[in-house]
């Protein structure tokens, strides 16, 4: 499993880099769950750890507006972000999803092939009126997708383990493995979550309030980030 944590600024991005992350992600909590940081956070963090780790760059909790999100993708790819991740937050049909996610690839594709597009679900989907996450491999691979996720769309502390159980998690991750496509898992997850992450082998995991300390509204801890790394 590679691990992904989510800084909000250089100094947190070297932290996480210097703890050993496999991937640095930028985002800004105070916009969501995927809120989007500014381009030149973006940058700034990849100069930061002089693009010594891939950076991945959340663009928002998005409901459907594929254009907005198509420029909003294309924003975080030439700021110089390597895997472009999206939340599709309040989008509720196949169709919609589609639509979205066909082109933001696009739109990030056509600027840089290499760089990836990260389709993200919610584990708590019923209680925000979002799409199911089990709908996403197929439709992610029908729009071209590299990586599906799931996270939790509202951070109250409550686990996405609370709302997804092992056995609907396995099922997500095989479904994602069989189109070809990385898996992720992230939602207020806990270091005692890591045997039953063991089980399920997601190809990344995605945290951010664990490394703080519990509190995602604290500072990125690189002790901890260590130890996450080590007991991975």
């Amino acid at each position: 499993m590679k691990l992904l944590i989510s800084p909000i600024n250089p100094e947190e991005a070297i932290a996480a880099y210097e703890g050993g992350a496999d991937i640095v992600d930028v985002k800004n909590p105070k916009e969501g769950s995927l809120g989007a940081n500014f381009p030149w956070i973006i940058s700034s963090v990849k100069e930061s750890i002089n693009a010594g780790k891939p950076i991945s760059a959340t663009i928002g909790d998005f409901n459907f507006k594929p254009g907005t999100a198509s420029l909003a993708a294309l924003g975080a790819a030439v700021a110089g972000a390597d895997y472009i991740k999206v939340g599709l937050y309040d989008v509720q049909t196949e169709e919609q999803a589609l639509e979205m996610l066909t082109n933001i690839t696009k739109a990030v594709k056509n600027y840089d092939s290499t760089k990836k597009v990260v389709a993200s679900g919610y584990s708590d989907y019923e209680r925000i009126n979002s799409i199911n996450p089990q709908l996403l491999p197929a439709i992610g691979a029908k729009a071209g997708v590299d990586v599906v996720m799931v996270d939790t769309g509202i951070k109250d502390g409550r686990s996405t383990f609370e709302f997804m159980d092992e056995e609907e998690l396995t099922k997500f991750t095989t479904a994602i493995r069989q189109q070809g496509l990385e898996s992720a898992l992230a939602g207020t997850l806990k270091f005692e979550d890591l045997p039953m992450l063991k089980r399920i082998q997601p190809d990344i995991i995605g945290v951010r309030g664990m490394v703080c300390g519990g509190d995602r509204t604290s500072c990125i801890k690189a002790e901890l980030v260590e130890k996450l790394r080590n007991e991975m």
